[in-house]
C-alpha cells in the first residue's frame, strides 16, 4: 500500500509550472528569530527570514491521502529543521482536485485555514489531517460547523469566517495561479524533490546538505 502512495505522489507531482512562490512580505529581524506568518497571498512562512537557510516550498491538499501521508511521515522532522534555523518552509494549501466530492472538501478546508491566526494555524492543520474525508473519492466532509469546531479545539475562536467561508474566492482565485499536475509538490530552492520527501531520514539529509535519494 505504501509503495503505491509513493508512486502515486511521484507521478503527481510531476511539474510545478510556476516555480517557488517567493516571500512576499518584510522579512523579520534576527532578534525575533523563527516564527509563522500568513504572507498577502494566504501562505504561511515557518521561518527566521534574516538567515540565508534553503527555502522548502510544501503545496498541499488537505483532502489529498497522499499529503496525509506525507505530513504524517516528515512533518516533525520538517518543523523541527525550521524551528533550529535550517530550512525555511512555506505551507501553500492549494486545491488540486476538480471532481467532486474532493473539489469542494479541499475548498472548504483551506478557506477555513486562511480564518485560523498564526499562532493556531499549526495546530489546526494537524487536525485537518486528522479529520481528511474518508474513503476518498466518495466522502463528503470538512463541513464549515466541524471546521469551525476543530478550530476552537486548537485555540481560535473563528467560528463566524469559517461558516461563512470568507476566504473561498479568495484561495480560489490564488489557486488559479499556482499550476501543479498534482500534490504534494514539495521543492527546495526551487528543485522539485521526490521519493525523499516521505523519508524523514532522507529528506533532512536533503535539506541539511547530503545526498538524499531520487527517483
Amino acid at each position: 500500500m505504501m509503495k503505491r502512495l509513493v508512486a502515486v505522489a511521484v507521478a503527481c507531482a510531476a511539474i510545478v509550472v510556476m516555480g517557488v512562490l517567493a516571500f512576499s512580505e518584510p522579512g523579520v529581524s534576527s532578534s525575533e528569530g523563527v516564527r509563522l506568518t500568513r504572507q498577502a497571498d494566504g501562505s504561511m512562512v515557518l521561518a527566521d527570514r534574516s538567515s540565508d537557510a534553503p527555502v522548502l516550498d510544501v503545496f498541499e491538499d488537505f483532502d489529498c491521502p497522499v499529503c496525509k501521508d506525507m505530513h504524517a511521515k516528515v512533518d516533525a522532522t520538517i518543523r523541527r529543521l525550521a524551528m533550529s534555523g535550517q530550512v525555511k518552509v512555506v505551507y501553500h494549501a492549494v486545491t488540486i482536485f476538480r471532481d467532486e466530492p474532493m473539489r469542494s472538501n479541499s475548498i472548504r478546508a483551506a478557506a477555513a485555514a486562511r480564518c485560523v491566526p498564526e499562532a493556531n494555524w499549526l495546530a489546526f492543520r494537524d487536525e485537518l489531517y486528522t479529520m481528511q474525508p474518508a474513503p476518498h473519492g466518495v466522502a463528503s466532509g470538512f463541513r464549515p460547523k466541524d471546521l469551525a469546531r476543530a478550530a476552537r479545539k486548537v485555540g481560535a475562536n473563528v467560528d463566524s469566517c469559517i461558516t461563512s467561508q470568507s476566504y473561498a474566492k479568495a484561495h480560489l482565485a490564488q489557486n488559479a495561479k499556482i499550476q501543479l499536475e498534482g500534490t504534494p509538490t514539495v521543492l527546495l530552492d526551487g528543485r522539485m524533490l521526490g521519493n525523499e520527501v516521505f523519508d524523514a531520514a532522507a529528506l533532512e539529509r536533503v535539506i541539511t546538505g547530503g545526498d538524499g535519494i531520487t527517483v
